[in-house]
């Protein structure tokens, strides 16, 4: 099993290119099962969660173009041979379900594996399958699958979610362009994959108003059309790697970022002492001498503070001026990243959904684990701040969501290798 090893050495400068958005590709994908035409992702990032949504969408019969060559997929599912989205595929990536809606739209049946995914907490699916109900889905659990059947077709619904959920949003989005009628999705995500997801769809004949607010009406349509589609940059990746510079000092200029991704963001980095701006060719970072401020963060849906950049700004914190408290309402059992940190000699002081932080002038290096995707760059990110060398084991998880985070980290000066194991 593969780590990787970081040396604190100092600051970082130079550009580091942002990847498009793999929640958002992950999204996109599964669009391809509503039509029978061709659709083209451009800015598609090469990782492992899109090499096993390709291979989802290949167990089902869909055809899918240039995962191995680069950032352009191409999809087509003209000659769908399944409606089974089985256990061993759906079980590494919690983003699967995203196939039922739009299996269940085009053909009225479908056969999903429970998903599998990080462990930082339970994210039941059952208000993707509430949505699908209210459009006319009948369900039934059995032996670890959802048999969902559409007799006649989706029809339009009303799907007012009880709070709000980004992966329940996008699927009842996707099934509900083919259902009969007019859909309401209320107390919707608003996140920009979900922008991007109704653009995409649009592309392809969809009609849809209000997605980037809590409403969302649909109005359904007999067929879908081919499209060719730009990801969103991954704001995910851009907060991440504005955080590398805001740890280590110096300036690094995130190229195709845009600071709009990443608002509530920033401003707690602006709080924190770090000088954050929009420029021509993205977003630049950039730190003095001295230590950052501590700040509090609450994570909340969007435009509010990310829950998945809530583990690297933790690092931060362990080496800011003062005490920080970093309150976290989305995910239960997601400070599991703190007790590693604390080995590198942070002082964190975790009570349920809260962990308080008291800065310290420098970490150390140390041997650390990493428990999910989030947590595996944070860890990074301290070892780039810390005295000495910081061994980060079990970094599979990091491959799902970081495209070449060695060469990009390496490129502003980090000194940064991958150890390959057994």
């Amino acid at each position: 099993m593969d780590s990787i090893l970081v040396r604190g050495n100092g600051q970082l400068n130079g550009d580091i290119p942002i990847a498009g958005a793999k929640n958002a590709c992950l999204t996109l994908m599964p669009a391809t099962l509503l039509s029978e035409e061709p659709l083209t992702l451009t800015n598609a990032p090469r990782l492992s969660d899109i090499r096993t949504m390709s291979l989802l969408l290949q167990s089902l019969g869909a055809e899918v173009m240039g995962m191995q060559e680069g950032k352009v997929l191409t999809m087509s599912s003209h000659d769908l041979k399944s409606h089974v989205a089985d256990y061993d595929i759906v079980r590494k990536m919690r983003a699967s379900i995203l196939v039922l809606g739009p299996l269940l739209a085009r053909d009225g049946h479908a056969v999903v594996s429970l998903p599998g995914g990080c462990a930082i907490g339970a994210r039941p699916v059952d208000l993707h399958l509430k949505a699908l109900e209210a459009m006319g889905a009948e369900l039934e659990l059995k032996d670890g699958y959802v048999h969902a059947t559409a007799k006649g077709g989706l029809a339009g619904g009303v799907v007012e979610f009880p709070l709000v959920s980004v992966g329940a949003t996008e699927n009842a989005l996707l099934a509900a362009t083919l259902a009969k009628g007019t859909t309401v999705l209320k107390n919707a995500a608003r996140e920009p994959e979900i922008v991007d997801l109704a653009r995409c769809l649009r592309k392809m004949g969809a009609q849809i108003e209000g997605e980037g607010t809590s409403e969302i009406t649909i109005q359904g349509v007999d067929r879908l059309n081919g499209a060719t589609h730009p990801v969103v940059p991954d704001r995910i990746e851009l907060g991440t790697y504005m955080l590398a510079p805001a740890m280590c000092g110096g300036a690094v200029e995130c190229l195709g970022g845009r600071l709009e991704l990443v608002e509530a963001f920033s401003e707690k980095l602006d709080e924190a002492g770090i000088t954050v701006e929009e420029t021509e060719r993205g977003v630049k970072v950039s730190r003095g001498n001295g230590r950052v401020k501590a700040v509090d963060v609450t994570t909340e849906p969007f435009p509010g503070f990310p829950t998945d950049l809530q583990a690297q700004m933790m690092a931060l914190m362990c080496t800011a001026e003062g005490t920080s408290v970093l309150e976290e309402k989305i995910f239960e059992n997601r400070f599991m990243h703190a007790p590693e940190l604390m080995r590198m000699g942070a002082k964190i002081d975790v009570q349920g959904g809260t962990a308080k932080v008291t800065g310290v002038e420098r970490l150390k290096g140390a041997p650390v684990m990493a428990t999910d995707l989030r947590a595996s760059v944070s860890l990074i990110l301290a070892g780039l701040a810390a005295e000495g060398e910081t061994l980060v084991n079990r970094v599979y998880h990091l491959d799902r969501g970081y495209e070449s985070v060695e060469e990009k980290l390496g490129n502003v000066g980090a000194q940064i290798e991958r150890v390959k194991g057994s």
